[in-house]
């Protein structure tokens, strides 16, 4: 009785929060009304919702351990449903989800399937069985499960745990920080490096004060802000365009214009000369790839002698320019071009090839290429699934409810409140390039609209827009879109005010801080509890872990940070990436560790090293910036899209879980008692 009347306060609470926040949009409308928009909306967006969660953190702030690190096991259901969500709702899903449904179509539902499909996965192998057995961390919870009875858990398996949990939470990290950087780049105008420490203060605020339970009350709040932001815009386009409020009712509808349009575009004459420019590109990208390094040198030296002539014939300052622009841009090295040159040749393969229809369920023409296209849709479905059940920072969030029962009550909630954007986010994709379609293919490159100027100036750039056939008009093939920016200029294509934008920005900046804060808690709470209190010093006070927790927190917001600064690559493949790391190391050993009594301490070692080790290196063999970095390059094994690396890796952590553990020597009694006690009653749990 006493959390039901505590949930009703709470609810109340939150419920003036949203006419409140509702009400401040509805204000700054009415100032851009009187003064006309401008960058200050952004600032007031930002800097205000960022005070809401810092004042949020303030109020929360603790140093009590359980509260610190799981909020005092006291989130009811439906809040914790809700921070899960706002949790889950990252800069993938929020601003990468809209892009790759805009530019892949049926091909971007296998996110949608697959996430959704991970919480069943969730709800029904791994949120009761470690709420039941309690501890910490998902490191705590492995530790002592394949410990082969030794008092405090293996501190082999401890550590294996840790540095996957890390590694795996940091690619994720970096991923929500790029998104903090890119919406504060476009909205309040400062450099892209400058904007991801700048939105660093905004990450920490929560997570650095009040541990478990300042994030927790700061996520309910992210996700009443972040589903304004994404349902409000939408309505309002929805009705703009076709007279409805609800565009998930008149979805079939404009994807039928979408094809329409996408089955002209495929004959239209001048598409046609387009995609042919860039099938010519193709030719001439692949020369100079087999002449390297000869052809860097020689383009070098070309550029050079250019600028050179240039100068000697004064040409105008913006042409000179123009040049010298050409100039830094171009490749460091041979193995930078051959970087460069690969990417800008599957560009231009992709802008060579025409629309493939956005209802066609798999991409391509030829039976081959079909057949490996539908082979990455159905193992990137299963990578999510797996990852999604696999992620330490959303499994330690089902250590923060009240029971049992509640764990399963909160898998729902989590689902009721994700499946909100599930069936609004691929309508809103549909809207924004429909609308691309009707005005502005076809249009004088003299009257391009303003948003598109505005976009263009965004470094690096987002939007690339050139008269490749020379007839003055804007085709179809020659735009390029980057799918990280659908979501963020959706008001301004579809002629919204521009406190929809800001607003929109909010909801970005909310979804990427929610799941940042996770993700950083998350890895400092493994360093700080299973590294230093359970190796190092085990009597350590309270007072201490947590001090020790925030030190380690900062570390790594500021290397992310860092890395972030150097765009590692899009936020949708980030994600991706973390989600089949996590696949690959995790998922073997937490259902193993509840629905198998022989897998033991060695094979679990076994299983998260080997999974990791096969979907790590294939990222880095076959991912460019990974590549960049080593200067290893290599073949994809079967065609299999790199983001899907988890392919290789479950299986493989598998094999290795049961061929070690079958190998070595079998648990003792003591670890059959405790799987014993974790399945029992399972009806009831």
């Amino acid at each position: 009785m006493h959390i039901r009347a505590e949930s009703k306060k709470i609810g109340f609470f939150y419920l003036l929060f949203t006419a409140g926040f509702l009400l401040f949009i509805y204000f700054l409308a009415l100032m851009e009304k009187a003064n006309g928009p401008g960058i200050w909306l952004g600032y007031v967006f930002l800097f205000v919702t960022i005070a809401i969660y810092a004042s949020i953190g303030l109020i929360c702030r603790t140093s009590d351990i359980n509260e610190y690190y799981i909020a005092g096991r006291r989130i009811p259901a439906i809040f914790n449903g809700m921070a899960t969500a706002a949790d889950w709702m990252s800069a993938a899903t929020f601003i990468g989800l809209v892009g790759v449904l805009f530019s892949s179509g049926y091909k971007g539902l296998a996110f949608i399937v697959g996430w959704t499909g991970g919480f069943c996965l969730v709800a029904m192998l791994i949120a009761p069985y470690i709420r039941k057995f309690g501890s910490f961390t998902i490191p705590d919870f492995l530790a002592i499960r394949y410990s082969q009875g030794v008092l405090g858990g293996s501190r082999t398996v401890r550590l294996v745990a840790v540095g996957t949990t890390v590694v795996v939470s940091f690619v994720y990290l970096v991923a929500q920080i790029q998104g903090v950087g890119l919406i504060v780049n476009r909205f309040i105008g400062v450099e892209f490096g400058i904007g991801v420490f700048f939105g660093l203060a905004g990450i920490l605020v929560c997570s650095f004060l009040g541990g478990m339970r300042a994030v927790t009350w700061t996520q309910v709040a992210q996700y009443i802000i972040l589903v304004i932001a994404l349902l409000l815009p939408l309505g309002m386009m929805s009705y703009k365009k076709h007279d409805s409020f609800l565009p998930q009712l008149t979805y079939g509808k404009v994807l039928e214009e979408i094809e329409y349009h996408e089955k002209d575009f495929e004959v239209t004459a001048e598409e046609v000369k387009v995609r042919t420019h860039y099938q010519k590109q193709i030719i001439l990208l692949q020369k100079k790839i087999d002449d390297l390094p000869l052809s860097y040198v020689n383009g070098r030296k070309d550029i050079e002698r250019e600028l050179s002539e240039a100068r000697i014939n004064q040409l105008p300052l913006k042409d000179v320019k123009a040049i010298e622009k050409r100039l830094q841009s171009y490749p460091v090295d041979p193995a930078n071009a051959y970087d460069v040159w690969l990417k800008e040749k599957q560009e231009a393969y992709v802008r060579s090839q025409a629309a493939v229809p956005s209802m066609q369920p798999v991409s391509g023409r030829g039976f081959g290429v079909s057949n490996l296209d539908q082979l990455n849709f159905i193992l990137l479905i299963f990578c999510l699934m797996f990852g999604t059940a696999s992620l330490p920072h959303i499994l330690t969030r089902y250590y923060t409810t009240t029971g049992v029962s509640a764990t399963r009550y909160s898998v729902f909630w989590t689902l009721f409140f994700i499946a909100i954007f599930y069936v609004s986010v691929p309508a809103l994709a549909a809207i924004v390039k429909l609308e691309l379609f009707k005005n502005l293919v076809g249009i004088s490159y003299a009257d391009l609209p303003n948003w598109v100027t505005q976009w263009r100036k965004i470094e690096p750039a987002v939007i690339s827009l050139a008269d490749i056939n020379g007839d003055g008009y804007v085709q179809w093939a020659e735009l390029s879109i980057s799918p990280d920016m659908i979501i963020l200029a959706a008001p301004e294509i579809t002629g919204l005010p521009y406190v929809i934008s800001g607003l929109v920005a909010a909801g970005a900046l909310a979804a990427a801080l929610s799941t940042a804060d996770g993700l950083l808690l998350t890895i400092s709470n493994s360093i700080s509890h299973d590294i230093y209190h359970h190796l190092i010093d085990k009597n350590a006070s309270h007072q201490k872990r947590v001090t020790g927790a925030k030190i380690v927190l900062l570390g790594v917001a500021l290397l992310a940070s860092y890395i972030t600064s150097l765009r590692p690559g899009d936020i949708l493949f980030l994600v991706g990436a973390a989600f089949s790391l996590a696949a690959s190391s995790f998922f073997a050993v937490l259902v193993l560790a509840v629905f198998s009594k022989r897998i033991n301490k060695w094979g679990a070692i076994a299983a998260m090293v080997t999974g990791l080790v096969v979907s790590g290196t294939y990222i880095a063999l076959n991912y460019p910036f990974a590549s960049r970095v080593t200067g290893i390059f290599g073949n994809r094994w079967l065609g299999i899209d790199p983001i899907a690396s988890g392919a290789f890796g479950i299986p493989a952590s598998f094999l290795a879980a049961f061929l070690v553990s079958y190998l070595t020597t079998p648990n003792p009694p003591v670890i059959g008692r405790l799987i014993e006690y974790l399945r029992e009653s399972r009806s009831h749990i």
